[in-house]
């Protein structure tokens, strides 16, 4: 079940948590993909706290939400380019992403095998992804004051398994916001500092959230390559094959 637009709105937006889970989640996506300059970027689910820094070089950016999320209009005070769309069946062309974020998307999906064989679909030749979710052994996950508190958490050993039986291949991971889920000042306040002494530690013991990035696999092509000669070779081509 998605969460409603607004609330996930007023989440990132308009209280100091959210701010400072924005800023966790966003910094260690730069750290991954520090730049887009003249390539096609999309997001999907509730990504556009993270899409931002990609605003002003990418040759395009696109911001997908699914139907029973809903839509805002995003970003403020520039040209909209968020969209809503079914959760299965994207109004982007095969193979024409370069990089995709998923955030609020996958654990609170339905049909989540559908909406990775659509994640697959718009991504080109060498394009990646990066798929963040609620991880399970995390406090982030057990508090429902914060939109990690819904949907499915992960294990990064479950999260890989299902990215590979989709046909992505995982490159990378790691995690963020090691701060508490609290809106107490004193956390707050040391929340710069928990997440930078967060990434000393086990990424699958503390960390709020995980995130993995992956490529698209393409299969090879299957079956026996057979190499038909011919019987009579055609004796004009001789000096080509025999030069003298």
């Amino acid at each position: 079940m998605h969460l409603d637009v607004q609330d996930l709105r007023n989440f990132y937006y308009r209280s100091t948590l959210g701010r400072a889970a924005q800023a966790s989640i966003r910094g260690a996506m730069l750290k991954l993909w520090p730049e887009a300059k003249g390539q096609s970027v999309a997001g999907f689910g509730f990504a556009v706290p993270l899409l931002r820094p990609y605003l002003a070089e990418a040759r395009r950016v696109v911001a997908l939400m699914p139907g029973p999320q809903g839509v805002m209009p995003w970003p403020a005070g520039m040209p909209n380019v968020s969209a809503l769309c079914e959760e299965t069946l994207w109004p982007i062309e095969t193979g024409h992403v370069d990089k995709l974020v998923v955030m609020h998307g996958l654990e609170t999906s339905e049909r989540p095998s559908r909406l990775l064989e659509e994640c697959w679909r718009v991504l080109g030749p060498g394009g990646k992804a990066l798929f963040i979710v609620p991880n399970r052994a995390g406090l982030w996950s057990r508090s429902d004051r914060t939109p990690f508190g819904y949907g499915r958490p992960y294990t990064l050993g479950q999260l890989e398994t299902q990215l590979k039986e989709h046909h992505f291949l995982p490159e990378d991971h790691r995690a963020a916001l090691y701060q508490p889920p609290s809106a107490r000042r004193f956390w707050l306040r040391s929340g710069s500092l928990l997440e930078r002494m967060g990434v000393k530690l086990p990424t699958v013991l503390v960390g709020g959230v995980l995130m993995v990035e992956v490529s698209k696999r393409v299969q090879p092509p299957r079956g026996t390559i057979v190499k038909d000669l011919a019987r009579r070779p055609i004796k004009a081509l001789d000096g080509l094959a025999k030069p003298a």
